[in-house]
């Protein structure tokens, strides 16, 4: 068994179903956060790998799979945007690539799949293959593909060289040029069961997952994700009522980016309690108190859904942490703030005659 069927247990059926098609172009997608990119391996390291006709695949035994384990592989190539190498324990860029430095040599890791890339990629798919077997692209996500980078990998998504295959993932496939959706079998990878979902989590040392799990949405692999960033269940439990009276000191060593879709997510489920529907991401324990006796009204909190939109379309900027988490917090804070009264206004005598 490979190391990604053993780490996500709800990729095996999706991974054998993805085996058994022989399309030349595989596009996987569905929900962000539930593994794409691991499946997208394993496809790849089954297709390379070398062993004996009818045992299982990948075997995770064989010189390739190993090869496919340590990032090694003469006959797999990735494309990956390079803000993305670090985070998914990827290594060096593919030949062919700058590995995200500029002329200058310190440019921020790009967030796109570079067309100079996609080039390599293909000039590179139209070699034989090393250990004589297949070769394998995966391109990952797909949507990081901007339109000059998109129309060049037409050509090989149509008629690629000699036994080359391709993988691509994307949350959104309908962010994909119809031109490239055509050309690739879809295998849609859904959301694993709660249950199947939560027993992972609790293997991974998550303690009270089902409220790590409900806070990512149902994504396992982002749920974990912000436990790996410090953020456990009792400290997501405790952020309403840290907003509500701005206090920013437990937050403070949260990623920014985690804290302003935390509060996007607080706001969302506010809005959902004002509107009687139930809430998705806190528990309706955890916030009701925070509507009474008379909490924010439902222009307040679209003007912070707005605001928050601005704040995550910055959420990268080279802000000062601590006065920016802050800032947020406290803006947070102001919608339980009570307005102040009008001063009274000065009295006159009244103009009658007795007054005269």
């Amino acid at each position: 068994m490979s190391d990604t069927q053993a780490l996500l247990p709800w990729l095996a059926a999706p991974l054998a179903q993805g085996l058994a098609l022989r399309a030349h172009a595989l596009l996987l997608h569905g929900p962000a956060g539930v593994g794409q990119f691991e499946l997208g391996l394993a496809l790849a390291t089954g297709w390379l790998c070398e062993a004996a006709e009818g045992a299982p695949r990948p075997c995770g035994l064989c010189p390739s799979c190993h090869l496919m384990a340590a990032q090694a592989h003469p006959d797999f190539h990735l494309l990956l945007p390079d803000a993305l190498r670090e985070p998914l324990g990827w290594g060096a860029a593919e030949e062919g690539d700058d590995g995200g430095k500029s002329a200058k040599g310190k440019a921020k890791p790009s967030k796109d799949i570079r067309v100079e890339a996609v080039r390599a990629a293909i000039e590179w798919g139209q070699k034989t293959s090393s250990r004589g077997r297949a070769k394998v692209i995966l391109v990952h996500p797909a949507q990081a593909m901007n339109l000059i980078s998109a129309n060049a990998l037409l050509k090989t998504l149509e008629e690629p060289a000699g036994r080359l295959r391709l993988v691509l993932t994307a949350h959104d496939p309908e962010a994909l040029l119809p031109t490239v959706r055509s050309r690739c079998q879809r295998l849609r990878l859904d959301l694993p069961g709660a249950a199947e979902s939560l027993a992972w989590l609790g293997e991974q040392g998550v303690v009270r997952p089902e409220v790590l799990l409900a806070a990512a949405g149902g994504q396992p692999l982002d749920a974990a994700a912000m436990a790996a960033d410090g953020i456990d269940s009792d400290a997501w439990e405790r952020l309403p009522g840290d907003v509500r009276r701005g206090q920013a000191a437990l937050v403070a060593d949260w990623p920014l980016v985690r804290l302003v879709d935390a509060l996007q997510k607080l706001c969302h489920d506010l809005m959902c309690l004002r509107a009687d529907a139930a809430p998705r991401y806190f528990a309706a324990a955890v916030l009701e108190p925070l509507l009474r006796p008379a909490g924010p009204a439902w222009p307040a909190l679209a003007e912070w859904s707005r605001e928050l939109v601005q704040a995550a379309r910055h959420d990268e900027h080279p802000w000062h942490a601590g006065l920016r988490i802050e800032a947020l917090v406290g803006q947070g804070a102001r919608l339980w703030q009570t307005p102040r009264s009008p001063p009274p206004a000065v009295r006159r005598p009244l103009d009658t005659l007795g007054a005269r």
